[in-house]
């Protein structure tokens, strides 16, 4: 099969390159009047942690760094009448131990759907739109490699119906719904959401909000919990020729609403981590400088709680290309807790176990 260009855009432009439904994918196989593409990422390096609070490797080799590496088909047939199928099927692998990540075998996305000069509509497993809008629009680092303190743990929604209109004079807007299907109440994993973007010349503005029911319910000794997240994020980025910057502002509502790590038990959630109202602010730039390309970001999550758990991050950065679907990357971030706040950096597939982290890499896309 030809190579895709979805999996080469991952390289420049992050891991969310591969979340559209496909335009014109070049491919080979499939009907007569369809394209199919095989694509992927392996994205290798070695993370230094630092600050742990509990047990952590020090220094490890990890898959999925700067991108999260994957292993994907797309394609679309037409139907007539400027109409055609698409699906996307993208597992998600651990190449440092071959492992399928988060124990699915589609579990960064799977989903089918129609696309027309309308617009395209789309069920399956999809990325929620606060999280599309903070790594596409926001983060210089894409959300991989230093990882951010903004926005919330939730990336994909399953269950999910999602509309996205073309692009008009620069202007797009989506809409998700996610069914809860819960076997005691659906209304307990339901979620839904919305995004409205300006895209023109130099200029990338995009306004999301997500809400996200989550109740954990009780079992044993253990009482009910309430993770519901509630997200709301300003972001853009403006091409400068010489450097992109990058803005964001956030307004988070719920004990979900921040990142956190599930695996953790309700007391050590409650009292050093989760907020339940907390406001985000992001500053970024990317420099490019001949094959390399500079990055840096600041993260500000203040808590609005009364205990006031506030944190802060700054991370520093750079890729250098060995070509368009090649490059090393290396990074390190440190973050600054306060009053008990716990938040970790992490990277593309890992939530990380520190407050500060070196990473250095190898990604290939194909």
């Amino acid at each position: 099969m030809k190579t895709s260009y979805f999996a080469l855009a991952v390289i420049g432009m992050g891991p969310l390159a591969l979340c559209a439904p496909a335009h014109g994918a070049d491919g080979a196989g499939g009907a007569a009047n369809g394209n199919v593409a095989v694509y992927g990422v392996l994205d290798a390096g070695i993370v230094a942690e630092r600050g742990c609070a509990g047990n952590c490797a020090g220094t490890k080799v990890s898959g999925g760094v700067a991108s999260g590496s994957r292993l994907g088909v797309q394609g679309r047939e037409a139907l007539g009448n400027d109409v055609s199928a698409v699906f996307t099927l993208e597992a998600g692998i651990q190449n440092d131990t071959g492992q399928s990540e988060e124990g699915r075998l589609f579990g960064r996305q799977a989903y089918v759907g129609l696309d027309s000069r309308l617009g395209a509509l789309t069920l399956g497993r999809q990325y929620n739109p606060q999280y599309l809008a903070l790594t596409d629009v926001a983060d210089p680092f894409k959300g991989g490699s230093a990882g951010s303190l903004a926005g919330y743990s939730v990336k994909r929604y399953d269950n999910t119906i999602k509309y996205a209109t073309p692009a008009l004079r620069g202007v797009t807007a989506s809409a998700i719904y996610s069914f809860g299907e819960s076997p005691y109440s659906s209304a307990n994993n339901r979620a839904y959401g919305a995004t409205l973007g300006y895209s023109a010349g130099a200029v990338n503005v995009s306004i999301s909000h997500q809400r996200k029911n989550s109740l954990i319910l009780a079992s044993g000794t253990v009482p009910a919990i309430d993770m519901s997240a509630r997200n709301t994020l300003i972001a853009a980025n403006v091409d400068l020729k010489v450097a992109t910057a990058f803005a964001a502002v956030g307004i988070n509502k719920g004990y979900g609403s921040s990142p956190w790590d599930p695996s953790n038990d309700y007391s050590s959630l409650a009292l050093s981590m989760s907020s339940s109202d907390s406001r985000d602010t992001l500053l970024g730039v990317a420099v490019p400088v001949g094959g390399v390309k500079l990055l840096a970001s600041w993260v500000r999550k203040d808590d609005r709680d009364l205990a006031n758990r506030d944190a802060s991050q700054v991370a520093v950065g750079l890729t250098y290309a060995l070509s368009r679907r090649s490059d090393f990357y290396a990074s390190y971030a440190k973050i600054h807790n306060t009053n008990g706040a716990r938040y970790t950096v992490g990277n593309a597939s890992d939530a990380g176990r520190g407050d500060a982290a070196f990473n250095l890499g190898f990604r290939h896309g194909f």
